[in-house]
């Protein structure tokens, strides 16, 4: 089995909206959630620090998740990360007023049968396609549920819970 190492763990009011097209806060039961609409590509940020163990591997995010009404289809979501670096060789520093987003990965995660289970999604990002981040640094991850992707079938709203960073 392979190993892992959490790295982060956010729940929806650590999200931060972008400038447009952002998911909305709700409650479900008594569980703050972030809903993800079914017909508009929508987005969340959320900021964190690399911890100092970080050992510069690839990362896996870890999406929990569950379907407002639908109990059929799949949700893609999207992540990527900005690494925050301050004077890098190759990179220089990070400047605030300009995003600078590594390459977006995905991952198909199917409904659950019954509304309001939950479901996860592993997103695997590449190192390298977040501009190899290093410990201590602080970064933005930005998730995006794709659903003008033809591959997301599911109607309705998708409910974030929670996201895990985590090292492989």
């Amino acid at each position: 089995m392979p190993t892992s190492k959490t790295l982060a763990v956010f729940d929806a009011l650590a999200a931060r909206p972008p400038s447009s097209n952002f998911a909305q806060l709700d409650l479900r039961n008594d569980h703050v959630v972030l809903d993800f609409d079914g017909t508009a590509a929508e987005s969340v940020d959320f900021l964190g620090v690399l911890p100092r163990g970080y050992a510069a591997s690839d990362l896996e995010v870890v999406v929990t998740w569950a379907a407002t009404s639908a109990t059929s289809g799949n949700v893609v979501w999207q992540a990527q990360l900005e690494r925050h670096h301050i004077a890098d060789a190759t990179l220089g520093t990070h400047d605030l007023d300009a995003d600078d987003f590594g390459t977006a990965a995905t991952a198909t995660s199917a409904a659950s049968s019954t509304a309001g289970e939950l479901a996860q999604a592993v997103v695997g990002v590449a190192a390298a396609d977040a501009d190899d981040p290093n410990a201590g640094e602080s970064y933005r991850l930005r998730l995006t549920r794709l659903s003008t992707s033809g591959s997301d079938t599911m109607t309705g709203d998708a409910e974030l819970l929670a996201v895990e960073l985590r090292e492989v």
